[in-house]
């Protein structure tokens, strides 16, 4: 009897309601563990990228917010000065398993941990950036120096996630007013921090 094997889709092969149902949006509990994971996902871009300029490597998003829930994914952000070549830094975290997911002018975004199968054991988005684009760490600061606002983002993230399970881009768009009334009010009191 002959069987015929279905050839496994890639993910690039998969339309995005595909890839939402795939990799839903899942909250949860805030987990010290994520500065850990931050830490090794860090030294290894460090090392990958020991001989291009970088200006900084930065935990970012929700899972660097102290004591919200957030999806168990680590954003960071590595900031190149302007002279280098954003391309070139992607196609070097690229060949060593970071997939990018969108290339839009100045920015370059990237995952890890995106499988066929969901999700896998540690996943990452990478933000690259050139130096001073970095709002997020305002907005970051802001609200881990400010627990109510942080208690605020949490309570509209959970709102968001029952009803944009599988929209991540809607549910991105809900956040962004909320984030930038806050980023605005962070970048007034820290003016030049970063």
């Amino acid at each position: 009897m002959l069987v015929l094997h279905k050839k496994e889709r890639k993910l690039s092969e998969m339309t995005l309601e595909e890839l939402w149902k795939l990799l839903p949006i899942i909250l949860v509990q805030h987990d010290e563990k994520w500065k850990d994971s931050y830490k090794e996902i860090e030294q290894s871009i460090t090392k990958l990228l020991s001989n291009k300029s970088v200006d900084r490597i930065s935990h970012i998003g929700s899972t660097a917010i102290q004591g919200i829930w957030s999806k168990d994914i680590i954003d960071v952000m590595i900031e190149i000065p302007e002279i280098s070549n954003m391309k070139d830094i992607a196609t070097i975290l690229e060949q060593n398993g970071f997939t990018i997911m969108s290339e839009k002018e100045n920015r370059i975004s990237l995952n890890k941990g995106y499988t066929i199968n969901g999700f896998a054991d540690k996943v990452y988005h990478i933000h690259l950036r050139y130096t001073g684009d970095n709002d997020e760490l305002y907005f970051r600061d802001y609200l881990n120096e400010h627990p109510n606002v942080a208690k605020e983002y949490e309570t509209l993230k959970l709102h968001l996630w029952k009803k944009y399970k599988h929209n991540r881009d809607a549910y991105t768009e809900a956040k962004t007013e909320f984030i930038s009334k806050w980023t605005s009010v962070a970048r007034n009191e820290y003016r030049e921090r970063y």
